[in-house]
């Protein structure tokens, strides 16, 4: 029920649940009253017109109608003011329902039941969706995050050092991009809250990861210029210590460390920063000018993060399947599709070479340092690898001539990857879930195989103990995929 105000958004306003009364042998139509229990008038009789009861239920169900969309939209936490708000303003309408009087007449009872169930239904999808174990998962990874930049980056600022006085190491970096990594694999079940929530945390986590990649770069550079330089040094590399503070104040608020300041704030000083810069005269000196360009690139670097509030808001960003990127990755997946059946109804005839070239594309593929496109592509070239490794391995046994003198544990390593052949054509083709029985029976087969491996025993012979090695891993390779495949992972 609690999305029944769906139909109005398309142009199909509810009914009521109309029907026609029959009293006595004789049917009377219900007379057509404006709003969506119209079919609930009832007859002319001691009330004129609407009943009351309908009216005032008419009225609720327009509230209702406003609030769904917002309800089905929101992806903070229940500790969030607009959560509390949306609470209280559907546990007033449920009261309001509850207040309205039926006189036991089945036309007042049933729509006065469906607006009631329609609030409950909201009500929960609010707090399901608050409470879900995946938002919940995207919480703990942004406090994550939080502690590292707060530790490494927000305090020392706080505690008098400016930027330039600590190196960022590269260990928080990798560190913040770990945190934004696992972040893009959290599911979300094509639910749109968890999805703003997720892009929402992604977007300032990379903002944040690009801007302390950007200070570890600058590192590299011989900046600040001496103020005997040139009479404008002095101006830039005052602006240069400001930027040092305003990059700190950017970490701090995109990540939600700064209860004071505002993005807004921070920007009016920023462009403030660059009309100084260009009000300063540099042109006869081009070692200043180039030092002053550095200093505003740096500027409108921080600038362009600083727009994020309404990040996610907007459908074609948090639903990447609208990304261009995407879309050329879906492409070549449905590529790959199509010369996968081929190889296993028909065998290998000369796919190598164009899955070689795909995975070429994908490797030119513009994933914008969006982790969530970073892992479609991963995801995309294991597939391509997965069916290139099985055509190499399928015409290697095919070319297979083994000698009278080959050693026996070789020859076991060769039966043992005759077997992952054929298992692993059945993976490629698997199109189920974890919890069907030919996951299980494949997963148990596989790892079958490698117990059979671990038990050949090379006798010294080093041809034997690579190739069980690079069995080993080709094994443990499709018991990756088929995990990979049955992850139920989406954008």
């Amino acid at each position: 029920m609690a999305v029944r105000w769906l139909c109005s958004l398309f142009g199909k306003p509810f009914d009521g649940g109309k029907r026609t009364m029959d009293h006595g042998g004789q049917q009377s139509q219900t007379q057509q009253m404006p709003g969506p229990f119209a079919a609930f008038a009832g007859q002319q009789g001691p009330y004129p017109g609407q009943h009351p009861a309908l009216s005032r239920l008419d009225e609720v169900q327009k509230e209702i109608a406003s609030l769904g969309p917002q309800v089905c939209s929101y992806s903070g936490l229940q500790n969030n003011r607009e959560y509390k708000r949306l609470e209280r303003e559907l546990t007033r309408l449920l009261l309001e329902v509850d207040k309205v009087e039926t006189e036991g007449r089945p036309e007042l009872q049933l729509p006065r039941k469906r607006a009631a169930g329609e609030v409950e239904g909201l009500l929960h999808y609010l707090e399901s969706n608050a409470t879900h174990p995946s938002r919940l998962a995207i919480e703990e990874l942004t406090q994550e995050a939080r502690n590292l930049l707060n530790e490494g980056v927000v305090m020392p600022f706080r505690q008098g050092q400016a930027l330039d006085a600590f190196e960022i190491s590269e260990e928080l970096v990798e560190a913040v991009q770990d945190v934004a990594m696992r972040l893009a694999q959290v599911k979300t079940g094509g639910s749109v809250p968890l999805r703003k929530a997720r892009y929402k945390a992604l977007t300032r986590i990379c903002a944040v990861q690009e801007i302390l990649e950007g200070r570890v770069q600058t590192h590299t550079l011989a900046l600040p210029l001496s103020d005997d330089t040139h009479e404008a040094v002095q101006g830039i590399n005052e602006v240069m210590s400001q930027v040092s503070g305003a990059r700190c104040q950017e970490v701090a608020l995109l990540m939600g460390l700064s209860g004071r300041d505002s993005c807004a704030h921070l920007a009016r000083i920023l462009t403030e920063l660059l009309v100084k810069l260009d009000a300063l005269d540099v042109s006869s000196n081009a070692a200043v000018r180039n030092y002053r360009k550095q200093v505003v690139e740096e500027i409108n670097g921080l600038l362009k993060h600083l727009d994020l509030e309404g990040e996610g808001e907007d459908t074609h960003r948090y639903d990447l399947a609208q990304n261009d990127s995407i879309r050329e990755i879906e492409a070549i997946r449905g590529r790959v599709s199509v010369l996968r059946e081929e190889v296993l109804r028909h065998g290998a005839s000369g796919q190598g070479i164009e899955l070689q070239g795909l995975l070429n594309h994908l490797d030119q593929v513009n994933t914008g340092r969006n982790p969530c496109i970073r892992e479609a592509r991963r995801r995309a070239v294991l597939e391509v690898q997965a069916l290139i490794t099985f055509l190499d391995l399928w015409e290697a046994l095919g070319r297979r001539n083994p000698g009278p003198d080959e050693p026996p544990p070789h020859a076991a390593v060769w039966r043992v990857l005759g077997s992952l052949c054929d298992l692993q054509a059945q993976v490629l083709g698997f199109d189920g879930k974890r919890a069907d029985k030919s996951y299980m029976v494949l997963e148990e087969l596989l790892t079958k195989q490698l117990l059979a491996l671990d038990a050949v025993d090379p006798q010294g012979d080093q041809g034997t103990k690579t190739a069980r090695k690079q069995a080993v891993k080709h094994a443990q390779n499709i018991l990756s995929y088929l995990d990979m495949k049955t992850d139920e992972w989406e954008y």
